[in-house]
């Protein structure tokens, strides 16, 4: 079953074409890597199949009741003034999810509960990354799309998330988008993956 079908998409930005007609497809469990350079437009396509940018054209058919994106500042995409139990449990108000309890996400993610009383300014990038995909992962997402999750962390770091991503798409059942710009993070992690260059894709394997 394809979660996610992509057709012929194109997206602009006034006169700049930044995708230039790109089709892909996501089956459920599949982890589908993009690879690019900065200003490859592999972000603006994550961006476009939440919402955040309008399609210029092309279609975007959607089987998953739930898409969630961790994004690349994990640290900056968190509320400075919010612990990590606060971010939390806005996302069970405002979303009225989740089955899993507060600890329980963050028994999966990999994280203490002692975290839980803690700022963004108190952890780590790692932890930071962490918590995100925790607060997507409230939502019970069928589709987890990642935008460059690991590209500010350090080496170390960014093995463990990476094999975290891993983790959660089979334990959960995960459909994962994966968007980097280093070929070598993702190939042992994705089941196919995409080189995108100026708009479009010149490779897929």
């Amino acid at each position: 079953m394809q979660m996610l079908e992509v057709i012929d998409l194109k997206v602009r930005y006034g006169a700049m074409e930044a995708v230039k007609g790109v089709s892909f497809s996501l089956g459920r469990g599949e982890t589908l890597g993009i690879v690019g350079e900065s200003g490859s437009g592999k972000s603006t396509i994550a961006k476009t199949l939440i919402g955040l940018e309008k399609p210029f054209s092309g279609t975007i058919a959607c089987n998953a009741k739930s898409v969630q994106m961790v994004f690349q500042d994990a640290v900056g995409s968190l509320n400075p003034r919010m612990t990590v139990r606060q971010t939390l449990d806005e996302v069970f108000k405002v979303k009225k999810a989740s089955k899993r309890s507060v600890k329980e996400l963050l028994d999966i993610v990999g994280l203490s509960p002692a975290v839980l009383e803690q700022y963004p300014r108190e952890m780590s990038g790692g932890q930071c990354q962490r918590v995100s995909i925790a607060r997507a992962l409230a939502c019970e997402p069928d589709v987890l799309i990642a935008d460059e999750p690991v590209s500010a962390l350090d080496v170390s770091v960014q093995a463990r998330i990476l094999n975290l991503l891993r983790e959660l798409r089979h334990e959960l059942d995960l459909s994962i988008l994966l968007i980097a710009h280093d070929l070598a993070v993702v190939k042992n992690v994705c089941d196919r993956v995409c080189v995108m260059q100026r708009g479009i894709f010149v490779d897929a394997g």
